[in-house]
């Protein structure tokens, strides 16, 4: 696959992913095989579905609709993002969002964040106790518009783009190793190769921003790798849920995402995530991100579903990206 397969695999994955895990979003285990069965394909989400009730199957939310603004703007930036810009395009995506009727997708950290732009609080302070991983589940454009070569280079735009919401060592080590283990597997990294360099980066992630308490994102990324290797597929399931965990939280659900891709091919790590209860649709967005930038194939049925359902026009956006890629110092 070239670097544009790659790139274009990885946005597929996050919005196949995302689109899984919609309708089970915030919602148990059990509760999940109550209302679906087992998560096969796309669902229309049920009614008492707490965040997203009646959404069409297909459908993706804020997951991608942020990673797409996010890449609409580093294309127009040249490659970086002012975080003036990024508060005033995350507020104007909020008023969209509201008129859809769609403001429960927000995550809690961007909600607060954006509350605080709004009360006239500075771009670099709204997301000083952004701890979730919302920054995270939008940062695969970053990754594939910045090459691994330098890595401070590319943790530095990752923090351009996340201080506005998550300007926590948490938030930021969340967002530095989705990024990284983009950034490598579009320049041709398999999983293994990839998933250490996000390692990496999530250390050097983590010296940015307030610090937050938790426990640290690059040693739980090392933990959890290791760990599910070692384990049966039948373990696996419980393992995530139940002791990595899928919470907002970004210590929990972006290792979760990375876990699951560690030892799954993408036809089962996203119909998995999205089974999983808790923040599904970010922990499957983001395990898509991961696996398509490696290389590994996105069911085409899924993608292609999800780029028709939702009029995702993807090309121009990977064209862009790429481009940047060759050409930021």
């Amino acid at each position: 696959m070239s670097p544009r397969d790659r790139a274009l695999a990885a946005l597929t994955g996050l919005a196949v992913g995302d689109a899984l895990g919609m309708p089970t979003q915030s919602m148990s285990r059990a509760e999940i095989r109550a209302a679906y069965g087992k998560i096969t394909g796309f669902r229309q989400a049920v009614a008492a579905q707490p965040i997203a009730p009646g959404l069409p199957a297909g459908s993706v939310t804020d997951d991608t609709e942020q990673a797409l603004l996010l890449a609409r703007l580093l294309v127009d930036g040249g490659g970086h993002v002012d975080p003036r810009v990024f508060a005033d395009a995350l507020l104007a995506w909020e008023a969209d969002l509201i008129t859809r009727g769609s403001a429960d997708l927000l995550g809690p950290s961007t909600k607060r964040a954006l509350q605080l732009l709004e009360e006239g609080v500075p771009p670099e302070e709204a997301g000083r106790t952004g701890t979730t991983n919302g920054a995270a589940m939008r940062v695969p454009p970053v990754g594939i518009a910045t090459p691994p070569d330098d890595l401070a280079t590319l943790v530095d735009t990752v923090a351009e783009t996340a201080r506005v919401t998550h300007n926590t060592s948490l938030g930021l080590a969340a967002a530095a190793a989705v990024a990284a283990a983009v950034s490598a597997g579009v320049d041709g990294a398999n999983r293994m190769e990839a998933f250490d360099f996000a390692e990496h980066a999530a250390t050097l992630g983590a010296a940015n921003g307030h610090w937050s308490a938790g426990g640290a994102i690059s040693a739980r990324l090392r933990w959890a790798r290791d760990w599910v290797r070692g384990l049966r597929r039948s373990e696996l399931d419980d393992a995530v849920a139940d002791v990595i965990g899928t919470s907002v939280a970004a210590q929990e659900s972006v290792v979760a995402a990375f876990a699951l891709a560690e030892v799954l091919d993408p036809a089962d790590a996203l119909p998995t995530a999205a089974a999983l209860g808790g923040d599904t649709d970010t922990v499957a967005a983001i395990c898509g991100a991961l696996l398509g930038a490696c290389g590994e194939e996105i069911p085409a049925e899924l993608g292609n579903t999800v780029v028709r359902l939702n009029r995702l026009d993807l090309g121009p956006l990977v064209d862009g990206l790429v481009t940047l890629r060759r050409t930021i110092p």
